[in-house]
């Protein structure tokens, strides 16, 4: 008995199909978008050490959530389902390298931002978790870190870490 090469693409297909489908695989963005669905006001807790970058932090996660999730931003908490707390839990800067003479040459930036949040619709249950991310920087030989070398830095390590908190709402989703 032969059987015709269309029928056995066609058969190839149907299981191709039902494999991909059958596994009930969603990605994170999903579970993330379930979190913040509704009207999200976002409260930025300033850091004293570090208001600029918090202000920069605060916009990062605004514009993920807006970009990524199609969030509607509210500036009233009145107005919100999910009210969010955002905040700079710490920033500290360590020495990398050195060069023959013993002067620092190179750095890290780390910063630790702290996430709150609470849907008003579950009984206002707190979700939080911390993100953290870091920058290594190099200085030129015989001079020392000033307020520009900091500022940037610090930016970079906070937008690395503002990209993990898509994924740690979608494990928040689960608890």
């Amino acid at each position: 008995m032969r059987v015709s090469k269309g029928f056995l693409v066609l058969v190839f297909t149907i299981i191709l199909g039902l494999t991909f489908t059958a596994c009930g695989y969603r990605p994170s963005v999903n579970y993330a978008k379930q979190e913040m669905r509704g009207n999200v006001f976002v409260r930025l807790n300033v850091s004293l050490e570090d208001p600029r970058n918090s202000v920069l932090v605060k916009d990062a996660v605004t514009k993920i959530l807006i970009q990524k999730l199609g969030s509607n931003m509210v500036d009233n908490e009145k107005d919100a389902d999910v009210v969010m707390d955002l905040g700079i839990n710490r920033v500290s800067m360590e020495t990398l390298q050195y060069d023959r003479d013993g002067y620092n040459k190179l750095y890290r930036a780390n910063v630790f931002i702290g996430v709150k949040y609470f849907r008003k619709d579950n009984n206002n249950k707190v979700k939080s978790f911390t993100v953290d991310g870091e920058h290594d920087f190099a200085i030129e030989t015989g001079t020392s870190i000033n307020d520009s070398h900091r500022f940037d830095a610090i930016t970079k390590a906070s937008d690395k870490a503002v990209t993990e908190v898509l994924s740690r709402m979608a494990v928040s989703s689960f608890k």
